[in-house]
């Protein structure tokens, strides 16, 4: 008998990841794990920030300072 039913579980640990598909396995269910992406303007960011630390286009604030810089 076959179902149209369809589960998503979102595991929140690699534990529980690991207990979905052995489950799915044992009991010889078909699944597929789709990771999740993130939003590409994010990522780009991200890849934008870690090229301005290599090229070392940095603010840095000692710790004394910090309030000051924050303006508060």
């Amino acid at each position: 008998m076959e179902t149209q039913n369809i589960f998503i579980l979102e595991p929140s640990t690699s534990e529980e990841a690991n207990a979905l598909k052995a489950f799915a396995t044992a009991l010889k269910i078909k699944f597929e794990i789709k990771e999740k992406s993130y939003n590409s303007e994010f990522v780009a960011k991200i890849q934008e920030s870690q090229k301005q630390i290599q090229e070392g286009k940095v603010t840095r604030v000692k710790k004394e300072n910090l309030k000051e810089f924050l303006g508060i």
